[in-house]
């Protein structure tokens, strides 16, 4: 009995062993069918629900096939209706939207429009006087093939090219009618054609607010008026009325819009040789009385982000700044121009800060006689908030072309540069700080 006892109590204990051991795993495998199932559940409702999927080809996958497979299954093709919807990024509207949609408004005001090289900036570039006429040793270099590129070397034309907008004083008319100024020491006028050399160059926008545009008279200064306007190059500082001639040349790139006003003071006469623009006659607009030309800037500020007013002032091969100078530039400055550009001395002047403006008094000549000068251009690069470089670019002019300057020589102009503009820094490239 012992024995008997013994052996039920040890059959016993198997039994609770195998009841604990098989219960574990029992109830691991019964959660994980139950989740298995939900899991194959969740798979079943997503892949039976219609998934819109966008790709490149802007096509949509409904239970696995694609829309145009479905349609075609069905017998049909894709409508346009059919088409998903793309997101379009809101595009942000100018601020001169209603003048760019209004073409007779952009005619009328004088505005144009450029692309910018680099969003959200413009590039500016200016150079001094040029010449095109024959009787002048300066086509000396260019005479017989019209090649503009053997005067102004192709290193300056690709710098030019770069500018957003690129600007100059065209001083002469262009025509084959008009007699020259009696008493005058110098006239210039150019063959019509060789207006074409502006647009090899680059050139955008010319000043004509200078003492040798008249020089064959009113029908000679019509003539140059229409010959530019043909050939797609805009003028400011002359006109067939006084209203023509004061009124502001605009460009609008990107979203920056940019006045360009020019005037003359020269000659400082009571009745000059060049004539200015009056109610009913060709002429230039002089500033030799600045009044007129101050309000004319007032009015570009207001009509614009940024105004250019480039100057023919100052007194012939003199490096000195002369009193109508000092006494303009000011007065510039206070009636809303943001930067000034000077020419007609012939050489170089100082570039200087008036109430935190840059002011370059003259650029000298760009390409004009067979005289070796020092030269060069200014490059201004614009935002929204205003100036953000100004760089000065040595060139020479010698034997009738103009170079654009490198290492010693480049070196010696900035060098000369420094020593006669007071008030700010210019680096080693030509960048100009104050």
């Amino acid at each position: 009995m012992a024995k008997r006892r013994s052996r039920k109590r040890s059959k016993k204990k198997k039994r609770i062993r195998f009841h604990r051991s098989f219960f574990l795993p029992f109830l691991l495998t019964l959660t994980g069918v139950a989740l298995a199932g939900v899991l194959a559940l969740a798979a079943h409702q997503w892949i039976m629900e219609p998934v819109k999927t966008r790709t490149n080809a802007t096509m949509v996958i409904w239970e696995g096939r694609t829309q145009e497979e479905t349609k075609k299954e069905e017998g049909g093709t894709l409508t346009e209706s059919d088409e998903p919807q793309q997101e379009e990024e809101a595009e942000i509207p100018s601020r001169y939207q209603e003048e760019l949609a209004d073409a007779a408004y952009m005619e009328e005001n004088n505005i144009y429009t450029r692309e910018p090289a680099t969003p959200g900036q413009v590039t500016l570039t200016f150079a001094g006087d040029v010449l095109f006429d024959d009787g002048y040793a300066i086509m000396g270099a260019v005479r017989g093939d019209d090649d503009i590129s053997k005067g102004v070397m192709p290193e300056v034309i690709e710098r030019m090219q770069r500018a957003d907008i690129m600007m100059l004083n065209n001083e002469f008319a262009y025509s084959a009618r008009g007699v020259p100024t009696e008493g005058k020491q110098f006239t210039f006028r150019a063959r019509p054609e060789t207006v074409n050399y502006l647009g090899d160059m680059g050139v955008d926008l010319v000043s004509l607010a200078n003492n040798h545009a008249y020089d064959y008279g009113p029908d000679a200064l019509t003539d140059t008026l229409d010959i530019l306007r043909e050939a797609g190059i805009p003028y400011v500082g002359a006109g067939r009325d006084i209203s023509e001639a004061r009124k502001p040349v605009y460009y609008i790139v990107g979203d920056i819009k940019i006045a360009f006003v020019s005037a003359t003071q020269i000659e400082r006469l009571d009745t000059p040789d060049t004539k200015e623009a009056t109610e009913t006659s060709p002429g230039v607009f002089r500033c030799w009385n600045g009044a007129r030309l101050l309000e004319t800037i007032r009015e570009a500020a207001e009509n614009s982000d940024f105004v250019v007013a480039y100057i023919h002032w100052g007194t012939e091969n003199q490096v000195e700044l002369d009193w109508a100078q000092t006494k303009q530039a000011p007065e510039l400055v206070e009636a809303g121009a943001d930067l000034v550009i000077g020419d007609h001395p012939h050489c170089l002047q100082p570039i200087g800060v008036v109430g935190g403006v840059p002011v370059i008094y003259s650029l000298g000549n760009f390409w004009f006689n067979s005289k070796t000068l020092d030269t060069g251009m200014v490059e201004v690069v614009i935002d929204e908030t205003g100036i953000v470089s100004y760089q000065f670019v040595p060139c020479l002019q010698s034997g009738c072309r103009t170079a654009l300057l490198e290492g010693a020589e480049k070196e010696r102009v900035l060098s000369y540069m420094r020593g006669i503009s007071a008030g700010v820094q210019i680096d080693e490239e030509g960048y100009v700080t104050w």
